[in-house]
């Protein structure tokens, strides 16, 4: 079963940048609304390897066809909403499984 990963909101947290973070120019090339195709449960060409990191168990999982993590977490239980690991700027993607 093939795995669409979709880019869905960015949280940016401008005070904890300014306190911790050393300056960096391009520390995200994610677009919300971008998607990629995950198949056989394989990172997607173009994923962030740091987001990939943080969602690879959900899609290897989704793309078995299982799912209804955590006892009905999601209304789609062949999906599931996780964000990058960057406390900074996290990404939140939903993940669902599609017949393609």
């Amino acid at each position: 079963m093939k795995v669409r990963i979709t880019a869905v909101r960015r949280t940016v947290y401008p005070d904890l940048i300014a306190k911790y973070e050393n300056p960096i120019e391009h520390a995200c090339e994610i677009k919300e609304g971008q998607q990629w195709i995950s198949e056989n449960g394989e990172c997607p060409d173009g994923m962030c390897q740091s987001a990939w990191g943080s969602m690879r168990e959900f899609v290897e999982s989704l793309s078995k066809g299982e799912g209804n993590f955590y006892d009905g977490w999601m209304k789609n239980p062949l999906s599931a909403m996780i964000s990058c690991n960057d406390g900074f700027r996290p990404f939140s993607f939903y993940l669902e499984a599609v017949e393609e």
